[in-house]
């Protein structure tokens, strides 16, 4: 497997790559979690977390647990410890962290080139006008100060700039009906954003269609769900699932690839791009 990054890559694609090399040099090993723990004396959950891309990992850990692995090999090892020091480097959203949910999913979503969402209740992040933006965050957090809310519609505003940089994200968003038509922020904020959904979606790399009422059921009908694409490292592609609970994230690729496909057989239920726009600009009139 090639572990040379490219010049491109973000520091959570970089740490992604790392914690799965390093999970694979300790289970050729023959180590488990707990005795590596226990090897180095490490609470209990350190290598785990680290084997989740959870936490940053040292230099002198990577190190230490390619020593106790027994990798030899030092082109590797080289390589190894270059990401662990990449991985540290800040990007644009490290000044957000206090405003962003718990697992870094946009961190993930900046190294993403394919991001595919379903959304049942609201707008995906990524084709929100201000108003909607404010409007959305402001009933959900009463309470937050005016600066706090400002930085959230920051945050969003920054991850929407992937859609038009050099190498732009590529969008393929399901939505379903009953959003375009339920109401947020006022009558004039959702003519607003309409539009701007018409917008958006006349770019290449966007894909938006609309799943409309009479699809039927489907596996996604309880909640909102992302897939997350690294096509050069396809075996770190990541499912997102937001919950009021919780945030979740899934992993293991059999299970990426059923969510994948129960995707594309919700997509094929959707109206075309034509017709979906068709739609949004009916409710425009």
């Amino acid at each position: 497997m090639d572990i040379d990054a490219a010049k491109d890559e973000g520091p959570t694609l970089r740490r992604r790559r790392l914690a799965a090399e390093l999970k694979k040099s300790r289970e050729e090993a023959g180590f488990t979690q707990e005795s590596v723990s226990r090897h180095f004396e490490w609470h209990s959950a350190k290598v785990t977390r680290i084997e989740n891309a959870r936490v940053p990992v040292t230099a002198r850990d990577v190190n230490d647990l390619l020593t106790l692995y027994g990798v030899q090999d030092v082109d590797y090892r080289e390589a190894l410890l270059a990401l662990a020091r990449q991985g540290k480097q800040r990007t644009w959203w490290t000044d957000y962290r206090d405003v962003m949910r718990p697992g870094n999913f946009v961190g993930m979503e900046a190294d993403a080139s394919i991001t595919r969402v379903w959304e049942p209740i609201v707008l995906p992040g990524l084709l929100q006008s201000e108003a909607y933006m404010r409007a959305l965050i402001g009933t959900g957090r009463r309470h937050d100060r005016k600066e706090t809310i400002e930085r959230r519609v920051a945050l969003r505003r920054m991850r929407q700039a992937r859609l038009t940089a050099p190498s732009p994200l590529q969008l393929v968003a399901l939505i379903d009906e009953s959003v375009i038509h339920r109401v947020v922020g006022g009558p004039s904020v959702m003519q607003e954003q309409r539009r701007k959904l018409i917008d958006v979606a006349a770019l290449p790399n966007v894909s938006m269609r609309i799943v409309p009422y009479g699809a039927g059921e489907h596996p996604f009908m309880g909640g909102s769900v992302a897939l997350l694409e690294f096509p050069d490292v396809a075996h770190l592609d990541v499912i997102y699932l937001e919950g009021l609970a919780g945030d979740y994230y899934e992993e293991q690729p059999a299970e990426v690839k059923r969510y994948r496909d129960e995707f594309e057989r919700l997509r094929s239920r959707a109206l075309s791009e034509s017709s979906s726009i068709s739609l949004i600009e009916r409710l425009l009139d």
